[in-house]
């Protein structure tokens, strides 16, 4: 917490205190400058928050794709074919990074603007002529609520955009390897996870790829998880760690998975 950010609340608070709502000016004037610092305080540069989000996301990029660690989820996908799609790869890793600027922007300004709604709700009841019933240390700690969150929020920001990037590196990976089907792993049983019960329910379980090879020979269709597309998506919802481990032969499907066909092949 920013000693000016503080003292500029602290100035606010006793203004307002012993003038009350007497003019909007007034108002006016405390949300200018509480606004400007509380930007100096919690808002770092956009070009350093660009660089910072580069380097997290960068650092998943380069374990997954760079140093093959994503191939440990695709038996039988070849490091020639991860090299051959890595420009694909870093594309999604361009357009991620850009994504979580917008998404730490965005919420920075729903903080910054939730602290001003409340500045501006308590200053705007107090009546002209100020009040000595203020409870000033419950108004500064509602006031420093959400900018207080913030970096705690941008690094949860970063965490979940990269669990996306790799769920994303993941499905074009098995796109383009040829893919029949995936399990899903949930880490429920990781100490601290708070796990969604329907991702965990889901551990375990193969789902078919709708419309793959083998699908269209006839070989194989969906048990009784159903389709891949009929749920959501690894990484899809905010802050899922849960991954695919990805199916590419008839032997790594279920019996009720196989059609005589597939069954015979």
């Amino acid at each position: 917490m920013s000693s000016n950010f503080y003292q500029v609340i602290q100035a606010a608070i006793a203004d307002i205190e012993a003038n009350g709502f007497d003019s909007q000016a007034r108002i006016d004037g405390w949300i200018e400058r509480i606004e400007t610092a509380a930007r100096a305080s919690f808002f770092i540069p956009e070009r350093t928050l660009q660089q910072m989000l580069s380097t997290t996301l960068a650092t998943v990029f380069k374990r997954a794709v760079e140093r093959g660690g994503v191939l440990k989820m695709h038996p039988g996908v070849s490091r020639f074919t991860l090299d051959r799609i890595a420009p694909r790869l870093r594309n999604e890793l361009d357009r991620r990074i850009m994504a979580s600027v917008q998404l730490v922007k965005l919420n920075r300004e729903q903080a910054m603007a939730k602290t001003l709604q409340r500045f501006s709700g308590w200053a705007t009841s107090i009546p002209a002529g100020g009040s000595k019933a203020v409870d000033t240390l419950e108004v500064k700690d509602d006031l420093k609520k959400a900018l207080k969150s913030l970096s705690y929020e941008e690094r949860r920001v970063s965490i979940d955009q990269g669990h996306k990037l790799l769920a994303t590196i993941n499905d074009i990976v098995a796109t383009d390897g040829g893919a029949i089907a995936a399990q899903w792993h949930s880490h429920y049983r990781q100490p601290g996870y708070d796990a969604r019960p329907d991702h965990k329910e889901r551990d375990g379980h193969i789902y078919l790829i709708r419309g793959n090879w083998a699908q269209e020979k006839g070989l194989c269709k969906a048990g009784a998880a159903g389709y891949t597309d009929e749920i959501t998506q690894p990484g899809e919802e905010v802050f899922c760690r849960c991954n695919y481990r990805y199916i590419y032969s008839l032997r790594g499907l279920t019996d009720d998975m196989l059609t005589a066909k597939g069954r015979a092949a």
